[in-house]
C-alpha cells in the first residue's frame, strides 16, 4: 500500500500515478462509438486544410483558435486523422495538469494532499467531458497549472546566491502566453494569481516581477484579442446570463470554501487553499463579470479553474486524514485512496455517459452513414442551417455523387468553415430542376429556427414541390428524403 512506502520513494508517485490514472481515464472509451460532434467536427475539417489555407481562414472566423487549429493541422499530418489523433492531445493535457496538481499539492500540502488532488482532477465531472474532446480547452488547463507550479515554487523558494529565478519567470510568462493564444480569457488566471500573491503577503520584488512577466504575456496576445473582437458574431448565439446559469459556479465555490476552511488557511501563508481558492473563484466569477457586459458564459472557457478545485480537494482531503488519525492512527492513512475508490463508484454513471454519443448534441459520423445510406447518384443534397455542412466536410465520401445545389464557393475557396451559399433565388432556381433532395438538418429536438433568408427559401421550395418519402434521426441530427410531387 502507499501509505507503507517510505518517504524518500514517495517522490516520483505522486505526480506518476495521478498521470497515469488520468491517462487511463483518457484512453478509456475514447472513440465514444466513433461518434465526433459539430464542435470537433470544426477542429476535424480546418486540421486537414493546409497551412496557407488556415491562416487564410483565421482572417475571417476562428483567429481565437488559430494556434490550436495549426497545432491538431501538424499532428493530423504526422498521425493522420482520426478519433485518437484528435483527442489524445486533451487527454495528455489533463494528465499533465494532474501532474502539475500532484507537484503543488506535495509542496504546499504533502504526499496525500498531492496524490488526493491530482487524482480527483480527472473525476471532476466538468474535466471528464473535456478530457475527451478535440478542442483546445484541456490544453489551456495544462497550461494554467504549469504556471501555477512555476509561481508557487518561485513563492515557496528561500532567496540565496547563486539562484537565478528570472528562467522560471520567463517560463511563466511563456506559459501564460500560449494559453492565452490557445484561448484568451485563460488571461484569468492572472489576477487569480495576483490574489494569491496578495493572500501571502508577497514582497514588492515579487510583485514587480510579477506584474513585468504577466504585462509581457498580456502584450503578447493583446492583438488576438483585439482582432478577435472583429469576429465576436461567432458567440453571438450565447445566451445571456440568468440566475440559472449560476448554480453550477455556486455549487463548485461552496465545495472549494469548504475544503479551504478545512485546511484552516493563514493569511500571509503559502498554502493549498491561498493558490486555489482564487485559481477556482477568480476566473467563475471574472467570467460572470464579463458575460454581464457581453454574453460569454460557458463553463469550458475557464476549464482551467478546475485545477484549483483540485487543490482544493486535494487539501481537504489531508485535513481529514489529521483529523482521523488520533481516532485510527493505523488505518488513516487509507483514508485518501478509500475516498478516491468511493468517488470512482459514485461517478460511474457519471463517467459512463461522458463516453457515450449522446453525451453530445449531435454526432457528424452518424448522420453521414445515413446519407450514404440513403443517397443515389445525381441526388442533391441542403444543409439547413448551413453550418451542417460539417457532415459533409468530415465525411466526403458519404456525399459522393450527390450535388451540393446551394453552395456557390466551398468552405477552402471562400476561407469560412461552412462555405458561401448562393442567394435564395438561385437556391430556389436550382432545387426546382431536382427530382430528390436530401435535407440535412438537427433533430427535431434540438433543432432551432434559423432566421436566414436562404434557409427559408429552401424550406418554401421543398414544401411547395416535394414530398417527403425518408426520414431519418440519428444522435442529434437529421436527414429528410425528398421527391419531386
Amino acid at each position: 500500500m502507499l501509505c507503507h512506502i517510505p518517504a524518500a520513494r514517495r517522490g516520483p508517485l505522486v505526480w506518476l500515478v495521478p498521470s497515469l490514472w488520468t491517462v487511463a481515464l483518457g484512453l478509456w472509451g475514447l472513440s465514444r462509438q466513433d461518434s465526433v460532434w459539430r464542435d470537433e467536427a470544426a477542429t476535424w475539417q480546418v486540421a486537414r486544410r493546409s497551412t496557407g489555407e488556415i491562416l487564410d481562414m483565421l482572417g475571417n472566423v476562428d483567429a481565437v483558435h488559430g494556434l490550436y487549429y495549426l497545432l491538431m493541422h501538424g499532428l493530423f499530418e504526422l498521425f493522420g486523422a482520426s478519433t485518437t489523433t484528435l483527442r489524445l492531445p486533451s487527454v495528455l493535457a489533463v494528465a499533465a495538469a494532474a501532474a502539475c496538481v500532484a507537484l503543488i499539492g506535495r509542496r504546499l500540502g504533502g504526499f496525500w494532499a498531492g496524490l488526493g488532488g491530482g487524482t480527483a482532477l480527472g473525476l471532476l465531472p466538468a474535466v471528464q467531458f473535456y478530457l475527451q474532446e478535440g478542442r483546445p480547452y484541456a490544453l489551456v488547463a495544462a497550461g494554467a497549472g504549469l504556471s501555477t507550479l512555476l509561481l508557487v515554487s518561485l513563492l515557496s523558494e528561500v532567496p540565496g546566491p547563486g539562484r537565478r529565478a528570472w528562467p522560471r519567470w520567463a517560463a511563466y510568462a511563456v506559459t501564460v502566453l500560449v494559453c492565452a493564444l490557445l484561448n484568451w480569457l485563460s488571461l484569468l488566471v492572472l489576477p487569480a494569481h495576483a490574489a494569491t500573491l496578495w493572500w501571502v503577503r508577497a514582497g514588492r520584488r515579487v510583485w514587480l516581477r510579477w506584474a513585468a512577466y504577466g504585462a509581457c504575456a498580456v502584450a503578447g496576445a493583446l492583438p488576438l484579442v483585439l482582432f478577435s473582437r472583429s469576429q465576436s458574431d461567432q458567440v453571438s448565439w450565447i445566451p445571456p446570463l440568468t440566475w440559472h446559469m449560476m448554480i453550477g459556479p455556486a455549487i463548485l465555490l461552496t465545495l472549494g470554501g469548504v475544503c479551504a476552511l478545512a485546511e484552516r488557511p493563514r493569511a500571509g501563508r503559502l498554502s493549498a487553499s491561498s493558490v486555489g481558492l482564487p485559481l477556482l473563484a477568480v476566473p467563475q466569477l471574472g467570467l460572470i463579470g464579463i458575460s454581464l457586459v457581453q454574453p460569454l458564459f460557458l463553463d469550458r472557457y475557464v476549464l482551467f479553474s478546475m485545477v484549483g478545485l483540485a487543490l482544493l480537494i486535494g487539501a481537504g482531503l489531508v485535513a481529514a486524514v489529521r483529523a482521523a488519525r488520533p481516532l485510527f492512527p493505523r488505518g488513516a492513512g487509507l483514508l485518501v485512496p478509500v475516498a478516491i475508490g468511493i468517488s470512482v463508484l459514485a461517478l460511474l454513471p457519471v463517467e459512463l455517459d461522458k463516453r457515450a454519443p449522446a453525451s453530445r448534441v449531435d454526432d457528424v459520423l452518424a448522420v453521414a452513414g445515413e446519407v450514404a445510406r440513403l443517397g443515389r447518384p445525381g441526388d442533391a443534397v441542403l444543409f439547413v442551417p448551413a453550418a451542417r455542412r460539417d457532415t459533409a466536410l468530415v465525411s466526403p465520401g458519404a456525399f459522393a455523387g450527390l450535388a451540393d445545389v446551394a453552395l456557390e464557393r466551398g468552405p477552402v475557396a471562400s476561407a469560412t468553415l461552412k462555405g458561401e451559399e448562393a442567394d435564395p433565388a438561385r437556391i430556389r432556381e436550382a432545387l426546382l430542376g431536382q427530382r430528390r433532395v436530401l435535407l440535412v438538418t438537427d433533430a427535431a429536438k434540438v433543432a432551432k429556427p434559423s432566421g436566414a433568408a436562404r434557409d427559408a427559401a429552401k424550406a418554401a421550395v421543398l414544401k411547395e414541390r416535394f414530398k417527403v418519402v425518408e426520414d431519418r434521426q440519428v444522435r442529434g441530427r437529421r436527414v429528410t428524403v425528398y421527391e419531386r410531387r
